[in-house]
């Protein structure tokens, strides 16, 4: 039977991955994967924390429900409650044609957005920084 500090380690393996790979698609100018791939840094991150608290089972994408199940375990998580809210609106548009009128993800969403979500997803490292 696999354990709830496997499934929690597994999922932060992947998290880590997604952040150096969205780290890399912002230097190389792919904002809107870069946004996406910060909401699914901190979204696999989460569920590592609910698997770590022995969760058996975690669903959904939305951060900020992911937040509400970890309730007050990790105070740093609900300082950013805000900038979790904004992840959860890169979930989608940042990846289809149809979620932004008369716009592809790719031309709309920019740097700064970017390095912020990178920024925010990062946060749960230590570094917090877009750079490293």
């Amino acid at each position: 039977m696999k354990s709830s500090r496997d499934d929690a380690l597994r999922w932060l393996r992947q998290a880590e991955n997604d952040l150096a790979f969205a780290r890399v698609a912002l230097r190389e100018g792919f904002h809107s994967q870069a946004c996406f791939l910060s909401q699914q840094v901190a979204e696999k991150g989460m569920k590592a924390l609910l698997y770590h608290h022995g969760a058996r089972s975690v669903t959904g994408h939305s951060l900020a429900a992911l937040l509400v199940e970890l309730g007050d375990t990790h105070p740093k998580l609900s300082e950013i409650a805000g900038s979790l809210t904004v992840l959860d609106q890169y979930y989608i548009p940042t990846r289809y044609p149809d979620a932004l009128p008369g716009s592809a993800p790719f031309e709309v969403f920019g740097s700064t957005q970017a390095e912020g979500a990178i920024e925010t997803c990062g946060i749960g490292r230590g570094d917090g920084k877009a750079g490293n």
